[in-house]
């Protein structure tokens, strides 16, 4: 369900945004202190004329791996070389890369968890000792050759952090967690965007689209240019709060950024099974989806607004989620829950 207007998961019409993205630590906004750790690090490699350490970055997608990697790359002023685990589907691919790798560059690995595991043994010499090592001819007259690499930085994200074999996380001298954006963070990242894609649009209206961005500045940039088009067409092309409030509801995207499917899994549990608790897979089944999609997509923002809670007996909804879709919740409360 990557095509959800609402998903952090990058789109064919994303690739636009390019020139939104931040050049430089002092334009990024929130996740402060991902950026102040990063400032320390990237002043003291450079103090020291060195390689920056290998940097991995892991949380929710849409939330700027990628940006800071090229903001990375720009600090540390060294070339970036964009790569991503599934495309790299041989040892001879990444050997390929690294031996096209200069002084100092950045090699970014997107989706790093889906490595293959031949790749990541050529990856592990490759990040501790700056080798290459690569075997020559086949059966008795084979040889070892190692190759010396110059000095680079790896740096790996990913959205399952847990997936990452132990060894390859050991590699990692600097791991950051990147979490969804405060509202007045997403505020600033509205009205950039708006300013750079030279968009008349009223403070009222760039909270309405802020308040319904899921925290998640990809999902912030779709909606603004998703509300433009309205404004355009529907109205004389600038953004107030009702005709940022038209354009998201005639997206199905309610106040706090729910669309109609998370819309559905949280009536699915209420509706059809009396709040919970009911499994996953009973979910999955009812709203004809994958159970690992539901539990990797619409899960963790459901979690984070507290509408739905895990328990070993499967999830159940909570009083939030009753009261946000103005169901009346008659459950007898229970001990040390949210009800």
């Amino acid at each position: 369900m990557s095509d959800r207007m609402v998903s952090g998961s990058k789109q064919t019409e994303d690739r636009i945004d390019n020139a939104l993205r931040p050049r430089r630590l002092d334009e990024m906004t929130g996740q402060e202190r991902v950026v102040e750790n990063l400032r320390i690090l990237i002043e003291a490699a450079k103090g020291r004329k060195e390689a920056l350490d290998h940097v991995l970055l892991y949380g929710p997608p849409g939330l700027g791996k990628t940006t800071f990697a090229h903001v990375i790359s720009n600090e540390m002023e060294v070339n970036i070389r964009i790569t991503a685990g599934p495309s790299i589907e041989r040892a001879g691919d990444l050997a390929a890369i690294l031996t096209h790798l200069r002084e100092g560059d950045v090699l970014f690995i997107d989706e790093i968890h889906r490595l293959g595991r031949a790749v990541e043994e050529v990856l592990y010499p490759a990040m501790e000792d700056y080798a290459l090592d690569i075997v020559i001819g086949k059966g008795p007259s084979a040889k070892n050759v190692r190759l010396n690499l110059p000095r680079f930085t790896v740096i790996g994200a990913t959205t399952r952090l847990a997936l990452l074999t132990a060894p390859l996380r050991a590699r990692f001298g600097a791991v950051y967690r990147l979490d969804f954006y405060s509202l007045p963070a997403m505020k600033k990242i509205v009205a950039r965007a708006a300013g750079m894609l030279k968009v008349p649009i009223e403070d009222t209206g760039i909270i309405e689209i802020a308040q319904r961005s899921r925290g998640t500045p990809r999902v912030a940039l779709r909606l603004l240019k998703r509300v433009r088009d309205y404004a355009q067409v529907r109205a004389d092309g600038m953004i107030t709060e009702d005709v940022a409030s038209q354009a998201l509801d005639l997206l199905e995207i309610d106040p706090l950024g729910l669309d109609d499917i998370d819309r559905r899994v949280l009536l699915t549990i209420i509706e059809k099974f009396e709040g919970g608790p009911v499994g996953l897979d009973t979910i999955a089944a009812s709203i004809s989806e994958e159970s690992d999609t539901i539990m990797d997509v619409y899960e963790p923002y459901l979690l984070q607004l507290g509408f739905i809670e895990r328990t070993p007996r499967g999830r159940m909804a909570t009083r939030l989620a009753y009261e946000h879709l103005n169901i009346s919740d008659n459950r007898p409360p229970r001990q040390g829950t949210l009800f």
